[in-house]
């Protein structure tokens, strides 16, 4: 048994990967643009040519295909094998047999795989750093793979304070067995299938077709990912600048939020 089916097993740790597979029936050209727009927005450049990118915690493969459309060499790994095997089915669908997409299975908290890599022009990890459950380290060695005056674009959960706690309490429930995901799924889905209803009725108009309008993603596979998504870590956007401001890297970009979702953040390192 590996480490992560050990995590899973134990309810440690959630199968994002299969979640992602049924994103994948989802996705279209146009998600794909959106998405790729999403990376040009927050990074403030027109394409990615001739730069390296390293997508940490791939998932569903989405945005190492984005930077690949942009013109960028790219490296994907995840700790979840179903999310790796995802990313490699956007590979061979879209790029098969790129040399200039490697996909692989591994760890950002495994310090010798790492030090195989190399360094980066961009490292992008969106919502996957909170979820290791050694949420700093993993900040720490994703930057340390960023090359000189390079790029480091990740995505932190918010902290709420008690509300971060709660939520933390309910994705250990989700993971705990089929009694904890039935549960919490059959009081929460409700809950936001009514809560976006209500927001059709009072914008007038499709929340549900409009959602993929946030980073090509789709509502309900981003509902089962925040219910399920354990390990959990959060923190205020202050804690993240302040982190990665004394590792050498200056704010270039950045996008918050009041509630529970992710700050963005593009921080480049400062030239020596």
């Amino acid at each position: 048994m590996s480490a992560f089916e050990a995590e899973v097993k134990k309810g440690e740790r959630f199968e994002f990967g299969k979640n992602w597979r049924g994103f994948l029936s989802t996705l279209t050209d146009e998600r794909v643009i959106i998405a790729e727009a999403s990376i040009k927005e927050m990074m403030r450049v027109d394409d990615l040519t001739g730069k390296t990118v390293l997508d940490i915690g791939s998932g569903s493969g989405l945005f190492s295909l984005a930077a690949r459309n942009l013109g960028a060499r790219v490296y994907s790994f995840d700790y979840d094998p179903a999310s790796v095997a995802c990313t490699w089915e956007l590979r061979s669908r879209y790029f098969p047999d790129d040399p200039h997409w490697v996909v692989e299975e591994g760890s950002v908290l495994d310090e010798t795989f790492l030090n195989s890599l190399g360094s980066f022009d961009v490292v992008y990890s969106w919502g996957g750093l909170h979820h290791t459950g050694n949420m700093w380290s993993a900040i720490a060695n994703a930057a340390s793979l960023v090359n000189g005056n390079g790029s480091l674009f990740i995505a932190i959960y918010n902290d709420q304070g008690r509300r971060s706690i709660f939520w933390r309490k309910i994705k250990n429930v989700f993971c705990s067995g089929a009694l904890g995901k039935t549960i919490v799924s059959s009081v929460f889905i409700p809950c936001f299938f009514l809560e976006v209803m209500l927001l059709c009725i009072i914008k007038r108009e499709n929340v549900f077709s409009g959602y993929k309008r946030n980073r090509g993603m789709s509502i309900v596979h981003d509902w089962f990912d925040w219910l399920g998504g354990f390990p959990f870590e959060v923190a205020k956007v202050e804690e993240v600048f302040h982190f990665l401001r004394e590792k050498g890297f200056c704010l270039k970009s950045i996008k918050t939020t009041n509630g529970h979702g992710n700050n963005q953040f593009v921080f480049v390192r400062a030239a020596n």
